[in-house]
């Protein structure tokens, strides 16, 4: 059974799917939620950490390419539906674990789920949506990233601090299968039904991943996704530690800092983007890549200047990170939406998943085992500084290491900005490219 009537349908759809993503990055950010009880019970290093931290990203980036295929050819309601029973109940059994490897292969099946989403997701948008309409959608869409994660750090946080932090895994379980079987009453829209010309499931000749690689801002898009994962999961990996370590907060208290700083003020930014990139679009091609590009040389200095504030400048800290995490996540709505403007309908899957390929295993997968190396080495060299010889480095030089190691998120941001500026400088060719494409087809 699935709703009739066209725009309460293409509504319902929306909000649904971005419940789904909420709940996405609800689960995927419990752990960095409750790093630092789960660090000290099991005696882990940052680098360890970093090692969780990345275990989702390995199988979701790989498994992301053929199900991305799959999104392309299958029907997305049915493929996403399981993806959300196999993350959800994964999830749960990651309350279960008892040693870091237990763990580490619970957060890998987390990651198999989880690679079903953003495919199938962003395709049924694109054949919902019209171009001029899909920036504000998809931010809609991806408006489930900054509220997932902001309730999974409250939450989780809260039950962790009361219940400990096995329960915190436990309460994520039982919603997505509520979920799961309400993908089942979404419309499955025709391939292409929302372009202005009728091409269906049509598409060019060759191989899918050269079709799609063969777009040049597609390679710019690529590197862009790499360096904003690397910035975004040693964030989510090692926030709620920062603010335990160096500003001397409650697990409680940093879940909730988390929860705003970077979860709720990331959907104003979010919103913001989708509208002011559709509204720049409608006035140059390039809009959206030119406002993502603004947003992201905004956020590297509030980003340092958050990092700047001496320990217990708590006010301040959460002011400078707050805007610079708004901006951070104007990047979702403005070049998600881009991808859609220079893909074809029948390869739309296709190009999420190479594109969160590239995100993952370059970006999400090396943000916290970076981080977290980096941290222990400025630790260590700490300690050693002050004389203390060998054996367990002490909280307050791993609270100086992690400060340190957490200058990188700025840094990477300049080399993100030049990214995206010289993706502005060639959309509208690969965009004029595509509509021609679609007009000699519907011909």
């Amino acid at each position: 059974m699935t709703l009739s009537g066209g725009r309460r349908q293409r509504l319902f759809t929306l909000w649904l799917l971005f419940g789904i993503n909420a709940l996405n990055f609800f689960d995927r950010q419990i752990l960095g939620a409750v790093t630092e009880p789960v660090r000290k019970e099991w005696r882990l290093t940052d680098t360890e950490l970093g090692w969780l931290g990345t275990a989702f990203t390995l199988l979701y980036a790989v498994v992301g390419v053929p199900l991305g295929r799959l999104a392309d050819a299958w029907r997305r309601k049915q493929l996403l539906a399981m993806g959300l029973a196999l993350w959800s109940a994964m999830t749960y059994a990651s309350g279960l674990c008892r040693s870091f490897a237990s763990m580490f292969a619970a957060r890998l099946a987390v990651g198999v789920g989880e690679a079903a989403c953003a495919p199938t997701s962003s395709s049924l948008i694109g054949d919902l949506f019209r171009p001029h309409e899909r920036a504000r959608a998809l931010s809609v869409f991806m408006l489930g990233l900054p509220v997932g994660i902001a309730l999974s750090y409250a939450t989780s946080g809260t039950v962790a601090q009361h219940y400990g932090w096995r329960a915190a895994f436990f309460v994520a379980g039982f919603p997505g299968l509520v979920l799961a079987a309400l993908c089942l009453l979404l419309h499955e829209p025709e391939r292409g039904s929302s372009e202005a010309s009728a091409i269906g499931a049509a598409r060019r000749q060759g191989s899918p991943y050269r079709l799609v690689l063969g777009i040049p801002t597609m390679w710019w898009i690529i590197a862009s996704g790499a360096l904003h994962n690397f910035n975004m999961y040693a964030i989510g990996a090692f926030l709620p530690a920062f603010l335990m370590r160096y500003h001397h907060t409650s697990l409680q208290a940093a879940g909730f800092i988390s929860a705003v700083v970077a979860g709720s003020v990331g959907a104003l930014g979010m919103l913001a983007g989708g509208w002011l990139g559709d509204a720049m679009m409608r006035r140059r091609a390039n809009g959206r890549m030119l406002v993502a590009t603004v947003a992201l040389f905004v956020s590297v200095p509030a980003s340092a200047l958050a990092l700047a504030q001496a320990p217990g400048a708590l006010g301040r800290f959460m002011l400078f990170q707050a805007v610079a995490t708004a901006m951070m996540y104007v990047y979702y709505a403005t070049v998600y939406s881009t991808i859609q403007d220079i893909v074809e309908p029948s390869l739309r899957g296709t190009a999420m998943a190479l594109y969160f390929l590239a995100m993952y295993v370059l970006g999400a997968s090396f943000g916290p085992i970076a981080t977290g190396w980096v941290s222990d080495h400025l630790a260590r060299s700490a300690a050693a500084g002050a004389h203390l010889g060998a054996g367990p480095v002490p909280d307050e030089f791993r609270a100086t290491g992690l400060h340190q190691a957490m200058y990188m998120v700025p840094l990477l941001g300049v080399a993100l900005g030049g990214v995206l500026l010289a993706a502005s400088r060639t959309v509208t060719r690969d965009m004029l490219k595509l509509q021609e494409w679609m007009r000699s087809v519907s011909r």
